[in-house]
């Protein structure tokens, strides 16, 4: 039904155009906008509906995260709905049915648990919408299955290897004590999540591979949170005392709670411990400016959501992707205090 009234409608548009005497170039400008994706050019109908679902609200990274995106696309003439799935799978699944049950053109979509993938794939497959998903990264599989979709993102394993080249470029290699090996505590976001594991991994692997030896202290769970960074901090400094060198944290909220436990325990960073991060939160670049943080990695939100539209307006002019095509990366940014002043707001 909706086709028939589209087609019925422009043709209403191309008659009055002919009564009126034909049409300019500023009418065209007006009813379209261009989408380069990838090098290829297309016309993209201004408007439509934009249905993003967000695995949680409360996510700093996230926030920043959704706001540009709805910047970006309201400021093109679409009509958008952003729903909070509270990390919850089956209610963010919910949220997704009834998106497409209410019609909506395409689907932006940061799943809450990426073992949940195949099944989003599938839903959005059998809906036929273009969706795009974001920020959590499905295996190649799993989106092989369906040509309108695409995953918009960075490869966590690079923010790994910067964190790890952070603790190198340090004078000492990360060896405050001098005994030979790095000592660390890793602080992880949710271990389901890849780029929890693979920042996890790499990080230590560039140390590794550069012929560092390493000592994990401790590793634990902290989802992606700042009271419980601050906490498995504290309790690592207690336990472990002046053998923690390192502090890995797999984003910057929870290196902002490890920093508060940090200073607690009247330790110094970059005099006797080291803590590095990932995102490049306004709070992380104050803290690597004012010396409190080693370095973090820039997870660039603006870039990553100037991309997803992009690819969202390629796969509704009728783009589809290969399976060896629907990852499609951003870079991450080393951020330290060399550099800090580059990101820093005003």
């Amino acid at each position: 039904m909706k086709k028939v009234l589209a087609l019925v409608m422009a043709a209403m548009m191309a008659l009055s155009l002919v009564a009126c005497g034909g049409s300019d170039s500023s009418a065209a400008g007006d009813s379209a906008v261009n989408s380069v994706v990838d090098g290829v050019s297309s016309a993209v109908p201004a408007g439509g509906t934009v249905g993003i679902c967000i695995y949680k609200f409360d996510d700093n990274f996230m926030t920043t995260y959704r706001n540009k995106l709805e910047e970006i696309l309201t400021g093109k003439g679409y009509e958008v709905s952003i729903v909070d799935g509270n990390n919850d799978q089956a209610k963010q699944t919910e949220q997704i049915q009834t998106f497409i049950t209410q019609g909506v053109d395409a689907l932006i979509i940061n799943p809450v648990m990426t073992s949940a993938a195949e099944q989003i794939v599938t839903m959005v497959k059998d809906a036929g919408v273009p969706t795009v998903l974001i920020n959590r990264e499905p295996t190649e599989g799993e989106m092989a299955v369906y040509d309108k979709i695409a995953y918009v993102g960075c490869d966590a394993a690079q923010s790994g290897t910067y964190q790890g080249e952070l603790i190198l470029e340090t004078e000492n290699k990360g060896d405050i004590n001098g005994d030979g090996k790095v000592s660390y505590i890793m602080i992880q976001g949710d271990p389901e999540n890849v780029d929890a594991k693979l920042r996890t991994e790499y990080s230590v692997k560039a140390l590794e591979d550069a012929g560092v030896e390493v000592e994990e202290l401790d590793m634990q769970r902290g989802d992606w949170d700042q009271e419980k960074g601050q906490t498995i901090t504290a309790n690592a400094l207690a336990q472990f005392g002046d053998q923690v060198e390192v502090v890995f944290c797999n984003n910057d909220a929870m290196a902002m709670g490890a920093l508060e436990a940090i200073k607690a325990a009247g330790r110094t960073v970059n005099e006797d411990i080291y803590l590095v991060g990932v995102d490049a939160l306004d709070a992380a670049l104050d803290a690597v400016a004012a010396g409190e943080m080693t370095g973090t990695v820039l997870n660039d939100a603006d870039a990553q959501a100037q991309k997803a539209v992009e690819v969202m307006e390629a796969l509704l002019s009728g783009t589809t992707y290969t399976a060896e095509e629907q990852q499609i990366y951003v870079n991450y940014v080393k951020v330290t205090p060399d550099n800090v002043s580059e990101f820093m707001a005003g």
